[in-house]
C-alpha cells in the first residue's frame, strides 16, 4: 500500500465528493443568471479574440495594453473562447464554467488535504476523511468566495486557484506512486497544471517554492534530500517563471494600473496592506460588510498603520519561526503569505488596494487552522475517530451558514445597478463606485438620470481630476437638457485628456445646441484628427458646414463618408442638398434617389428629388425607382 493511501474506503471518499457537490452547487445556484458587470463587458463582449476557437493561437492571445482583466493571461481567455463557442455571449454558460471551476478546487483542496493529514499519522490520521471534508465545505461555501465564483471575469482567481491546488495534489500524488512510470505522470502533471496556472495568473509565481516546501515539511525532511530526490521536478516548475515574465512583460502595465511605472512607490502601497491583510482575516473569520470595489485608500503615515503591521509582522515572523521548529505548520503560514505577496506586497497597483478575490486560496489556510483547532478540542473528550466527525459536524454548521451568507450574496449581483447600490451603502467615499452608480443609473431602464448626477458629481468631490466622471456627467446633463452645464464638464473631459475622442465629439454636439457652430467645428476635427475614422463627427461636421453655408466643404465630407462605406440615408440626402447648393444637379439627384435606395420612406430625400428634377427640366414627382 503506498504511503499515502487512506485506510477510509472509496466509496467514503465518493460520499465526500458529493456533499462538497451537492453543497457548493446549492450556494451558488442563483448565481447562474447574474448580467455581466464592471469589467466582464470589455473582457466578454467587448473582446474580439474570444470569437473564435481556431486558430489556437487567436483566443490565446488577449487583447493588450487596455488594462483589462485577460491582459496577460492566454489561459483565462481561451476558457473565455471555450464559453463563448459554446453560448455565445449568454451568461449562464459562464457561471456554470464558474462553477464548475470552483467546485473543481474545492475537490482538490479536500483531496490534498486527506493525504495530508494521512501523511501525519496518528493522531490525525484517523479523522483524515471528516477533517478534510470539514476544511473543504468550509473554504467553498464561504461567502468570501463569492467575488471569485460570482463575478465571472475574476475566474481569473478561481481558475488560477484550481491549477495551483492540482499543482501541489499531483505532486502529492506523484510522491504516492509506487511505479515509477505512474511517478513520472504525475510529476507532468504537476508542471502542466503550474504551467497552465501561470497561463492564468501570475499568483502562480509562488507554486514551485509551496511545492518545495511542502517537500520538505511533509515528504523529504529537508530541502537538500527534497532538491536531491526531485531535482527534474523542480527544474520542471521553474519553467514557469520565464513564462511569467514574458507574459507580465507584454502587458504594459496592465494598461497603467500595475507595476513599478504607475506613480505608486512600493513603499506607499506596502503600507496600505498591512491593514489590507488584518482586514482578509477578519472577513474569514466575520465576513460582513463584503464589499464588491474597495476603491483607493492610500495610508501617508506609518504610525496610522502601526497596530495592523505589529499583527502582520508577529504573523510573519511566527510563520519562519515554525518553519524551523514546527514545519507543517510553517507550510500553512507560508501558503497564506506567499500567495498573497504577489498582489498585496511586491507589486503595486494604482486601482485597487484591497479586494476580495485575493483571499481565494489564502482562505484555505483559515478553514484548516479552524477545523484543526476545533478538532484538538474535540480529542480531550473524543477518541480521535469521533473526534474526527465531531468536527465535521460543527463545522458543517457553520458551513450551511456560510452558504445561507453565500446565497444572499449573490442576491447583490442581480443587477449592476443593485451591485453599486450595496457598494455605495458601504462605502460612501469610494470615488470609483459613486462613478459605476452612476453610470448604472444612467444606463438602466430601472435608473433615474437626476440620481446618476448626484453620484457623478460626489464622485467628482472625490476625484476632481476624473475625465470619465465629467464626461458622463455631462452625458447626463445633456440629456436632462442642461447643455451649458454638459459643456462645460465636456471641456474639462478634453483638458485631462486631450485625446478623449468622444468628449470632444460630444463638446461639437453640446456647442450646436448652445447656437456655437465654429466651436462644434473644431471639437468634430478634433475628434476626427484623432480617430478618421469616426463616421457620426464627419457626418456631424459636414451637416454644421451645410448649416453655415459652406457647402463645398461639406460637400466633400459628406464624399468622403460615401468613399468609406459609412453613408446613411441623411448622409446621402445631405451630400444631395451640398450638390443643389452648388449646382451639381445631376449629383444632386443621384445622391437623393440612394438616400431613398436607403431608407425608402425617407420624405425630406423624397422632396428635394423632386425639387432636383424641376431644376433639370424633367416632370415634377418622377423617379427612376418605384415611389414608395
Amino acid at each position: 500500500m503506498g504511503a499515502g493511501v487512506s485506510p477510509v474506503s472509496r466509496r467514503g471518499v465518493l460520499l465526500a465528493g458529493a456533499a462538497i457537490a451537492l453543497a457548493v452547487i446549492a450556494a451558488y445556484a442563483n448565481s447562474l443568471g447574474t448580467p455581466f458587470v464592471f469589467d466582464d463587458p470589455p473582457s466578454i463582449t467587448g473582446n474580439a479574440t474570444i470569437r473564435q476557437l481556431w486558430p489556437p493561437w487567436t483566443a490565446l492571445s488577449p487583447p493588450a495594453g487596455q488594462g483589462l482583466t485577460v491582459d496577460g493571461r492566454p489561459v483565462l481567455n481561451f476558457s473565455l473562447a471555450l464559453n463563448h463557442a459554446v453560448g455565445g455571449t449568454a451568461v449562464q454558460g459562464y457561471h456554470a464554467l464558474n462553477l464548475a471551476i470552483h467546485l473543481g478546487a474545492a475537490l482538490v483542496l479536500f483531496g490534498l488535504v486527506r493525504r495530508t493529514l494521512i501523511r501525519l499519522g496518528p493522531p490525525l490520521q484517523a479523522g483524515s476523511l471528516p477533517l478534510a471534508l470539514a476544511a473543504a465545505l468550509l473554504w467553498a461555501l464561504h461567502p468570501l468566495q463569492t467575488e471569485s465564483v460570482t463575478y465571472i471575469i475574476q475566474r481569473a482567481e478561481s481558475l488560477m486557484g484550481l491549477f495551483y491546488l492540482l499543482t501541489v495534489y499531483c505532486f502529492v500524488r506523484g510522491v504516492e506512486a509506487e511505479r515509477a512510470a505512474a511517478r513520472r505522470a504525475w510529476y507532468v502533471a504537476a508542471v502542466v497544471a503550474c504551467l497552465l496556472g501561470a497561463g492564468t495568473k501570475e499568483v502562480t509565481a509562488s507554486a514551485p517554492l509551496l511545492v518545495l516546501l511542502y517537500d520538505r515539511a511533509f515528504v523529504a525532511g529537508t530541502f537538500r534530500e527534497a532538491w536531491r530526490q526531485r531535482w527534474r521536478l523542480y527544474a520542471g516548475l521553474a519553467l514557469i517563471w520565464p513564462l511569467l515574465a514574458w507574459l507580465v512583460l507584454g502587458t504594459g502595465g496592465r494598461g497603467g494600473t500595475a507595476g513599478f511605472g504607475i506613480n505608486v512607490t512600493p513603499w506607499d502601497y506596502s503600507l496600505t496592506q498591512y491593514q489590507a491583510i488584518c482586514h482578509y482575516l477578519w472577513l474569514s473569520v466575520w465576513p460582513d460588510p463584503l464589499i464588491f470595489d474597495y476603491g483607493t485608500a492610500w495610508v501617508r503615515n506609518a504610525a496610522d498603520v502601526a497596530p495592523y503591521a505589529g499583527v502582520v509582522v508577529a504573523l510573519v515572523g511566527a510563520t519562519f519561526w515554525a518553519l524551523v521548529r514546527r514545519p507543517g505548520w510553517g507550510f500553512l503560514g507560508m501558503w497564506f503569505f506567499c500567495i498573497l505577496a504577489p498582489t498585496s506586497s511586491l507589486l503595486p497597483g494604482n486601482r485597487q488596494t484591497l479586494a476580495e478575490h485575493r483571499m481565494y486560496l489564502p482562505l484555505a489556510v483559515v478553514a484548516v487552522l479552524g477545523v484543526l483547532g476545533v478538532h484538538r478540542l474535540m480529542a480531550r473528550r473524543l477518541n480521535l475517530l469521533r473526534a474526527g466527525y465531531a468536527t465535521l459536524a460543527v463545522s458543517a454548521a457553520a458551513a450551511l451558514v456560510l452558504g445561507a451568507l453565500t446565497v444572499r450574496r449573490n442576491r447583490d449581483y442581480r443587477t449592476e445597478l443593485a451591485l453599486y447600490r450595496d457598494t455605495v451603502e458601504k462605502r460612501p467615499d469610494n470615488a470609483f463606485a459613486r462613478y459605476n452608480l452612476g453610470k448604472a443609473l444612467a444606463e438602466s431602464k430601472h435608473g433615474d438620470p437626476a440620481e446618476a448626477i448626484v453620484h457623478y458629481e460626489a464622485a467628482l468631490r472625490l476625484e476632481p481630476g476624473w475625465a470619465h466622471v465629467h464626461y458622463n456627467l455631462g452625458n447626463a446633463l445633456f440629456d436632462q437638457g442642461r447643455v451649458a452645464e454638459a459643456a462645460a464638464h465636456y471641456r474639462s473631459a478634453v483638458r485631462l485628456n486631450p485625446a478623449y475622442v468622444k468628449a470632444h465629439y460630444n463638446l461639437g454636439n453640446a456647442l450646436v445646441r448652445l447656437g456655437q457652430p465654429e466651436g462644434a467645428l473644431e471639437s468634430y476635427r478634433t475628434a476626427l484628427r484623432l480617430r478618421p475614422d469616426f463616421v457620426e463627427a464627419r457626418d456631424n461636421l459636414g451637416s454644421v458646414l451645410l448649416d453655415l453655408g459652406r457647402p463645398a466643404e461639406a460637400a466633400t465630407e459628406f464624399e468622403r463618408m460615401v468613399a468609406a462605406g459609412g453613408a446613411s440615408a441623411e448622409t446621402y440626402c445631405n451630400l444631395g442638398t451640398a450638390c443643389l447648393l452648388l449646382d451639381r444637379v445631376p449629383e444632386a439627384v443621384r445622391h437623393f434617389e440612394a438616400a431613398l435606395r436607403v431608407k425608402p420612406e425617407f420624405a425630406p430625400a423624397r422632396v428635394r428629388l423632386d425639387e432636383a428634377r424641376r431644376r433639370l427640366g424633367g416632370r415634377a414627382g418622377e423617379s427612376v425607382g418605384r415611389r414608395p
